[in-house]
């Protein structure tokens, strides 16, 4: 099983109790030695003061969540969407993270059309590319599970992601979600397809039956997801960076978060 070396703390696994200053002390305490903000608490406390605090602890930055949200009904919409993305992939490079994790949107409000929310996605990532490759900042897709297809993001398999990638070039990879990926029968050919794209690996279970289409995830070992088998396949296809626990779910956020954490580990250990 996974060694805890290896295990990231994305900071949405105790997102309603500590902020981002809190779960990098937190980290400290508890021996993890990788985190993974999300936007909202980085700017929240600064995104400078962020990086100086990270760097004095001493922790890795598996990645950062997120950026994408492109489609739109209007121009204006789109442009505001671009220049957000700039901005996070500034914020990505300050807190040295491995890479910027897009969750790249779902239709427009009020839309049917899927091939044209595709093409704003495309075209947005288009735009962000250059200054990503300047700021020496790696661009990571993660397809989400088509539930959330409407919503959150028109990208529901890792082999849509890598058509993008293929598509539009180097600088552009994936972050493999446990969560959304499990279910695919192309799983498996589309990891080793990846290759040395793979930028970000995140872990979770699915619960049966799962109560939230997004807000349910279950601790790695309370559901039906083989973590194990598809760590070992993103592995063999060259994937050497960190595990990323990143638990959305209403009834961990109730919860201590050391003793989140601490659990967090022990089923990295037993189960990643």
């Amino acid at each position: 099983m996974a060694a805890l070396d290896l295990l990231s703390l994305n900071t949405a696994t105790v997102r309603d109790a500590w902020t981002l200053e809190q779960c990098i002390e937190g980290c400290q305490r508890h021996g993890v030695t990788a985190i993974a903000p999300w936007r909202d608490r980085l700017q929240e406390m600064g995104v400078e003061r962020a990086a100086r605090a990270i760097r004095g602890a001493g922790l890795d930055v598996s990645g950062l969540c997120r950026g994408g949200m492109f489609p739109a009904q209007e121009a204006q919409g789109r442009r505001a969407a671009v220049d957000d993305n700039l901005r996070a992939i500034d914020e990505a490079a300050s807190i040295g993270a491995a890479c910027l994790v897009m969750v790249c949107g779902g239709l427009p409000a009020g839309s049917r059309d899927l091939p044209q929310a595709r093409d704003m996605v495309r075209d947005g990532l288009a735009s962000i590319l250059d200054h990503a490759r300047a700021a020496g900042v790696r661009i990571a897709l993660e397809p989400l599970h088509p539930m959330t297809c409407a919503d959150r993001s028109v990208l529901s398999t890792l082999g849509q992601a890598l058509d993008l990638c293929d598509e539009l070039g180097p600088g552009l990879g994936v972050a493999i979600d446990v969560y959304h990926v499990w279910w695919d029968p192309q799983v498996s050919a589309q990891i080793a397809r990846a290759g040395d794209r793979i930028f970000a690996f995140h872990t979770c279970d699915w619960r049966v039956p799962t109560r939230d289409l997004v807000f349910d995830r279950a601790m790695p070992g309370d559901g039906v997801i083989d973590i194990a088998a598809l760590r070992h396949q993103v592995q063999a296809a060259g994937y050497a960076g960190r595990l990323e626990m990143e638990i959305l779910s209403t009834d961990w956020w109730a919860r201590d978060p050391n003793e989140v954490l601490a659990i967090c580990k022990a089923r990295h250990e037993a189960f990643c």
